[in-house]
């Protein structure tokens, strides 16, 4: 195959090449970057295989990736699930709130493209899949490229620009102090070229009194039209199925965001509402998502 210009490829198999669980490595930008394949027993080339991105700050173990991940298994689909670096080399479980932040949300866009090279590298047929922040970073990538590698993409419950909204106007409210004096200070430092200067403030993300470069915060404060997740896959050229649960309150607005899209384009967007779940589709409402995604993928072959 060919690989991606810049990309060491490292592998760590977790056991005999016919096992159904293996941890691997991929170095990106010089970070490892950790992920775990699962198989079914029958593994060839035109074995689905889909490349999971977790949500904000999470990681590729989290309860939601590994279900919905072990449900594919048992339809006969692979998975590749990996963690984000983050910035940090061979980044493992939650971002820990006490480690400085020095991140921006497109860096996922250039890792979710490297293990996509990797996985084309084991199956023709590669499907793309987000959960919340990570459905809005794998619609970064597929708007990115004119013709992205993949068979297709699945959203779940991905982040919508007017969640990217609420986040910002809550700022005050969750950490005690208003957001715009410390996004000002964010964006005058990166026009004056310093994005790696590193800024004290009361709240970033889910961490209270976080250390952070200015480029990071900006990144997730920053009015973006790229956090307008449905936008993105107005412009995308593969196939998407978004699903939304109807019992989230986490984004709410999945649904809204993105009916208008639903059916346009010779049915290319797909919606799919996941009744009385919720933003993380714990136990048997993973084997929901499982079955959404086999259908989806029957569909696009």
């Amino acid at each position: 195959m060919r690989w991606l210009m810049g990309l060491t490829v490292l592998l760590a198999l977790a056991g005999p090449a016919n096992a159904a669980e293996q941890e691997l490595e991929l170095s990106v930008d010089g970070r490892t970057t950790l992920a775990t394949l699962r198989t079914p027993a029958s593994m060839g080339p035109d074995t689905p295989l889909v490349v999971m991105t977790h949500g904000t700050l999470a990681h590729k173990d989290m309860e939601v990736i590994q279900g919905v991940a072990k449900a594919l298994e048992q339809r006969g689909i692979a998975s590749l699930a990996h963690t984000l670096s983050l910035g940090l080399d061979r980044r493992k479980g939650m971002y820990d709130c006490a480690a400085r932040h020095d991140y921006v949300v497109e860096d996922a866009v250039a890792e979710i493209g490297a293990w996509v090279a990797r996985a084309r590298g084991m199956s023709r047929l590669v499907v793309t899949f987000g959960h919340s922040r990570g459905g809005n970073q794998v619609a970064r990538y597929l708007a990115a490229s004119e013709a992205p590698p993949v068979t297709g993409a699945v959203l779940l419950a991905p982040v919508t620009a007017k969640a990217e909204a609420d986040l910002r106007g809550s700022y005050a409210q969750a950490y005690g102090k208003p957001l715009e004096p410390f996004l000002e200070l964010a964006t005058k430092a990166i026009a004056a070229g310093r994005g790696e200067e590193w800024m004290d403030v009361p709240g970033f993300i889910y961490c209270r009194n976080a250390v952070v470069t200015a480029r990071a915060f900006a990144s997730f404060y920053a009015a973006d039209a790229g956090q307008d997740t449905a936008a993105l896959v107005a412009r995308a050229k593969p196939p998407v199925l978004v699903l939304a649960a109807t019992k989230d309150t986490v984004v709410p607005d999945v649904a809204a965001s993105f009916a208008p899209l639903a059916g346009s384009n010779g049915g290319r967007v797909q919606l799919d509402r996941i009744e009385d779940a919720d933003h993380f589709f714990r136990d048997l409402f993973a084997e929901d998502v499982a079955d959404r995604i086999a259908e989806f993928i029957k569909q696009t072959l």
